[in-house]
């Protein structure tokens, strides 16, 4: 029997994956490159070891795997991005027909997407970026699916896609076409940015209460006592993760202090900026993962500088509203960012819709991102919501005086400081831009706008060199 969908790649996710293809009763087919003496029988050995993959097709040859798929040919990737991508692509365009489709589901850079989605269409092959979140066990029992490109292509692979991913409180699949060209995984790459922020933020939360001298059990407490109304997987997680022992010892005490990342972060960043949108906490998340790696510098600037800290006046309440009022403002930058590059691209990019899938299945769902799949249908700014106003002005306070403590005692917290810093910045009614816009006059002769022109036409002055 010839399988209807193949996926090449089985590392983690395409081995979860390839299983969750079967459980949902698909006839599939299995694909791993062979290495001598590296990776040799992957495939083979994969369905061996899972009772679900047992009437799945394994392969170490491509051409036998492409062969063994009927017509058009439905190919999920899930190999690593870059190189390794294009490499696949190129040996599998001459082995493919006009119709067939590849999916890439890993987290490939939109622009990359964009490329092969052209380079695809000359050979007649439909090309489909998606953004796949959940990690393992998303992969395995349902994750957020966020496919793009030609819709007539995603119409090919819906029901498989749809199938397999994650289902709201509603039963909907939590897979929706995001739009054109790369925008499935520009998307993703936004999700990883919100998700970065969010883990910065609670890592911040961590090093205050660890401040105070709560143990980790301690803290386990505060954060699971937020979990009623400020619930999400993140902050489920790290309740685990602090209450974790190898014997007598908390396995995060264990942890080197320096934070890892695969490139999503930096490719948010440098999209933030390409598109002028003022998203402050992606950035500064990235950055404290950067400042942690300089592990040795920094143990020995603490020996050099050291203080005294007394972080007594600092309450939880206000630790729990400064962490409210963050993960406000991250969301609202990164859906506002989703926003812009959409308007820029002409995308179309419902954000309601982009909530409501990652309301299940994905690392930054929470009860916060249910609320927000209505919030959204009202209004595309998060922060011009009136019931997040009202949580903004009761935790302005908090986060104020926790930032105050926090100077005062040299706690490294760039997010919450991002955070309130972006919103006395986006509520300031006349900036000093003006002086700013003068200068650039003044040295480079870029002209400005004048208030009491209402035309907009650009003015210049001769200032006086004095």
């Amino acid at each position: 029997m010839k399988a209807e969908i193949g996926v090449i790649g089985l590392g983690v996710m395409g081995k979860s994956l390839s299983r969750n293809l079967a459980r949902n009763g698909f006839n599939i087919a299995i694909y791993n490159r062979h290495v001598d003496g590296i990776e040799e029988n992957v495939a083979r050995n994969c369905q061996r070891d899972y009772a679900e993959l047992e009437n799945a097709q394994p392969f170490d040859d491509l051409k036998d795997f492409v062969q063994s798929m009927s017509s058009p040919r439905k190919i999920i990737l899930m190999v690593n991005a870059g190189p390794a991508v294009d490499a696949v692509l190129n040996d599998l365009g001459n082995l493919l027909e006009s119709g067939d489709v590849i999916i890439d589901g890993g987290n490939s850079h939109f622009e990359d997407t964009n490329r092969r989605i052209d380079s695809m269409k000359i050979k007649g092959l439909d090309f489909i970026g998606s953004g796949i979140s959940g990690g393992e066990e998303g992969a395995l029992k349902g994750p957020s699916i966020m496919p793009s490109g030609e819709k007539e292509a995603y119409s090919k692979v819906k029901k498989y896609l749809e199938s397999i991913s994650a289902k709201d409180a509603d039963g909907n699949p939590c897979c929706t076409y995001i739009g054109s060209n790369g925008s499935g995984h520009f998307v993703k790459m936004i999700h990883n940015g919100i998700e970065y922020a969010d883990m910065q933020l609670l890592a911040e939360c961590y090093s205050i209460l660890k401040g105070q001298n709560l143990s980790n059990d301690e803290i386990a407490d505060v954060f699971e006592s937020w979990c009623s109304d400020l619930g999400s997987y993140l902050l489920g997680i790290t309740v685990d993760i602090l209450r974790e022992k190898e014997g007598d010892e908390y396995v995060l005490d264990q942890i080197l202090d320096k934070a890892g990342n695969k490139g999503t972060g930096s490719w948010a960043t440098i999209a933030i900026a390409n598109s002028g949108e003022p998203a402050t906490m992606i950035p500064a998340a990235l950055f404290a993962r950067y400042l942690s790696f300089f592990k040795e510098l920094r143990e020995s600037a603490a020996k050099a500088f050291s203080t005294q800290h007394n972080t007594n006046e600092i309450e939880i309440r206000q630790v729990k509203e400064a962490y409210q009022f963050s993960r406000i403002v991250n969301h609202h930058q990164g859906f506002s960012i989703i926003k812009q590059v959409s308007n820029q691209n002409d995308w179309n990019i419902n954000l309601s819709e982009i909530a409501r899938i990652w309301t299940a299945g994905c690392i930054i769902k929470s009860d916060f991102m249910k609320e927000l799949v209505h919030y959204l249908k009202a209004n595309d700014s998060i922060l011009l919501n009136d019931s997040l106003n009202q949580t903004i002005r009761k935790t302005h306070s908090s986060i104020q005086s926790l930032i105050t403590a926090c100077i005062k005692n040299e706690i490294h917290i760039p997010c919450f400081f991002a955070a309130l810093d972006f919103f006395h910045g986006i509520k300031t009614f006349n900036s000093s831009a003006n002086l700013i816009q003068a200068q650039r006059d003044y040295f480079g002769a870029h002209t400005y706008q004048r208030r009491d022109d209402p035309t907009g036409k650009a003015h210049h002055t001769e200032w006086t060199n004095i």
